[in-house]
């Protein structure tokens, strides 16, 4: 599915073709499409500002540099320091009016404006975006007003027909983007359970497979050896190397299969590592980083699939609340119990607290028996341990 916005990463986002690999990601975060759209639309602004009397063409050219560096900074530090990134965002408005004021004549300052709308709406809520708005084009109007423009009130509306415009692009976008993250953790989720489908399918069938050849087959094996026994007994065939021959044959026989029925009844367990990595496998970030002890076993697929649901959200929270890039999981048994420990290299920005996935995470593990213990690392990373039954 192509993307359909670039102002952010979804989970869903694809990943790095292996030819990008050398490109800076500076370089490389710059070189997307409505990035470089920006970019061209303050160098496009830049030029008009040679119309502007000489004493005002440095500070006007000053304060759209300063647009742009704000603009940029946000970028970058969206993930990194999310308040910052906030603080930034609100700095661009009154950086646009400013500009405006050294130039309501020119018309051209007002597209920083639609610029700013544009990004606000797809990462504010939709009132607080309509609110300043409001405020910002009633402050143009103002400056325009102001300037002698000969028709401030149109200006106005006509930019903010454009910046409607910017506001309702972003909205499809956003989303058309959260529909692509769902149906890719929902294809994830689809993947991970066809594979404890088809493990438990092939356990059955095994286990079938050594119940037939212990009843039917050793019951006849069983039978052919007394009757050898019998044979034996007589006079006539005492000392037969042939029939001596075929007790020994039916005495291997009978050994070879109950070795091969122990070993169909001795399942090594549902195969938790291929599950896990099919529900990782269409997200990019984060990386799954698993370990799974040798004695690990999991034989009932109800227990199987809550740790494959304690996991799955694990993931999804270290990219909505963490914005982590790996996530490392590690599966180790204690005694009768498989303990899952999960912890991200990311930072929950806000308090600690149990959401809906959280709440139905705890709910699932203690339906199977289990706990659930939620915590924060040292770094300030989400850890989540549960133990189950084995």
């Amino acid at each position: 599915m192509p993307e359909v916005t670039f102002f952010s990463t979804a989970i869903a986002a694809r990943s790095r073709a292996s030819q990008h690999a050398p490109m800076s990601p500076l370089l490389r975060h710059f070189l997307q499409p409505l990035n470089l759209a920006g970019l061209f639309t303050l160098v496009a602004v830049g030029m008009t500002l040679r119309w502007l009397p000489a004493e005002r063409q440095a500070p006007a050219m000053a304060l759209l540099v300063l647009f742009g560096v704000v603009l940029v900074w946000r970028e970058l530090a969206e993930h990194a320091r999310p308040r910052l990134a906030q603080c930034l965002l609100w700095l661009m408005p009154p950086l646009a009016l400013a500009l405006l004021a050294l130039a309501p004549r020119l018309g051209t300052p007002q597209i920083l404006l639609v610029v700013w709308v544009g990004l606000a709406a797809y990462l504010l809520p939709a009132r607080m975006v309509l609110l300043a708005t409001l405020v910002a084009n009633t402050f143009a109007y103002l400056l325009i007003r102001q300037g002698g423009h000969e028709a401030p009130f149109v200006m106005v509306m006509l930019y903010v027909a454009f910046q409607a415009f910017a506001a309702l692009t972003s909205h499809y976008a956003c989303t058309a983007e959260r529909a692509r993250d769902s149906l890719a953790r929902v294809n994830a989720d689809l993947l991970a359970t066809r594979v404890l489908l088809a493990d438990s399918a092939r356990d059955s069938e095994r286990l079938r497979v050594a119940r037939e050849l212990h009843d039917v087959a050793g019951h006849k094996l069983t039978a052919l050896t007394l009757n050898l026994r019998a044979i034996a007994a007589e006079p006539a065939f005492a000392g037969r190397r042939e029939l001596a021959v075929a007790q020994q044959m039916a005495g291997e026989l009978m050994g070879d299969l109950r070795n091969v029925v122990q070993q169909l009844r001795d399942s090594r367990g549902l195969d938790l590592a291929t599950a896990l990595r099919a529900l990782a496998a269409p997200l990019p970030r984060p990386a799954l980083q698993l370990a799974i002890d040798d004695d690990v076993r999991i034989t009932d697929a109800h227990v199987a699939d809550t740790v494959l649901r304690v996991v799955q959200e694990a993931l999804t929270n270290s990219v909505r609340h963490g914005d982590a890039k790996t996530l490392h999981v590690h599966l180790q048994r204690d005694g009768g119990r498989i303990r899952v420990s999960a912890e991200d290299d990311g930072r929950v920005q806000a308090p600690l607290r149990e959401g809906n996935g959280l709440a139905g995470m705890r709910e699932r593990v203690e339906a199977v028996g289990g706990a659930l213990a939620l915590s924060t690392s040292a770094r300030g990373a989400l850890r989540i341990d549960a133990s189950v039954p084995a």
